[in-house]
C-alpha cells in the first residue's frame, strides 16, 4: 500500500476548506433528543450508562463540585463518541490531534485551579510546600510543585493523544500486513485477520476508557480545588 502511515491523522479538507469543525459536531447524532414518552432500548441504555457514570464520578464532590456535573458528562460523551466514530472506515479521529486535546485540557485545568485559588486560597497555596519540609529544600520543592501543577494539562492531552494514536497506527499496520499476506500465504493471513478483529474490539474499549480517564482526572483536579 502506498498510503502514508500518518495520512489518517491529517485534518480532512473539502476543496481546500477544513471540515474538522463539522466532524467534531457530528457525534451529536449519536445522542438524539428523546421525543417519545417511553424511550427505545438504545436511548434507555444510554441514559442508564450516563446515570451510572454520573453517580460514580460525582459522588466524591461537594455542592460546588457537583455544579460541574453537566459539563463533565458532556465532556465524557463528546470524547467517547468522537473516539468511537474515529474507528469507522475512512473517518477522522479528532482526538488524535494534540492541539484539540490541549484545547480541552488547558481551559478545564485552568478553571479548576482558579476555582481552588478563589474558594480555598490557603489550601491551594499549601500544596506548593508540603508540611515538615526542611528549610534548605523549600525553594526546590516550590519549583517542583509548580512544574507538576503546570504540566497537568499537558499530561491530560498527551495521554489521550498517545493512546488513541497508538491504537490506530497498530490497526493500520496489521491491516496493511493482511493485504500483503493475502496474496502470499492465506494460511498466515487468516490468524492475522483474527488478531485485527480482536484489536478492533480492544480499541472500542480503549475509546471508552480513555474518555472516562480524561474526564475522571479533570474531576479529581476539581475535587482537590473545591
Amino acid at each position: 500500500m502506498n498510503e502514508n502511515l500518518f495520512a489518517s491523522f491529517t485534518a480532512p479538507t473539502i476543496m481546500g476548506i477544513p471540515v474538522t469543525l463539522i466532524i467534531i459536531m457530528f457525534p451529536i447524532i449519536m445522542f438524539p433528543t428523546p421525543k417519545r414518552l417511553i424511550n427505545n432500548r438504545i436511548e434507555a441504555i444510554q441514559q442508564w450508562l450516563l446515570q451510572q457514570t454520573t453517580k460514580q464520578m460525582m459522588s466524591i464532590h461537594n455542592y460546588k463540585g457537583q455544579t460541574w456535573t453537566l459539563m463533565l458528562m458532556s465532556l465524557i460523551m463528546f470524547i467517547a463518541s468522537t473516539n468511537l466514530l474515529g474507528l469507522l472506515p475512512y473517518s477522522f479521529t479528532a482526538t488524535t490531534q494534540l492541539s484539540m486535546n490541549l484545547g480541552m485540557a488547558i481551559p478545564l485545568w485552568a478553571a479548576t485551579v482558579i476555582t481552588g485559588f478563589r474558594h480555598k486560597t490557603k489550601v491551594s497555596l499549601a500544596h506548593f510546600l508540603p508540611q515538615g519540609t526542611p528549610t534548605p529544600l523549600i525553594p526546590m520543592l516550590v519549583i517542583i510543585e509548580t512544574i507538576s501543577l503546570l504540566i497537568q494539562p499537558m499530561a491530560l492531552a498527551v495521554r489521550l493523544t498517545a493512546n488513541i494514536t497508538a491504537g490506530h497506527l497498530l490497526m493500520h499496520l496489521i491491516g496493511s500486513a493482511i493485504f500483503a499476506l493475502m496474496s502470499i500465504n492465506l494460511t498466515v493471513a487468516t490468524p492475522t485477520f483474527i488478531i485485527l478483529v480482536l484489536l478492533t474490539i480492544l480499541e472500542f474499549a480503549v475509546a471508552l476508557i480513555q474518555a472516562y480517564v480524561f474526564t475522571l482526572l479533570v474531576s479529581l483536579y476539581l475535587h482537590d480545588n473545591t
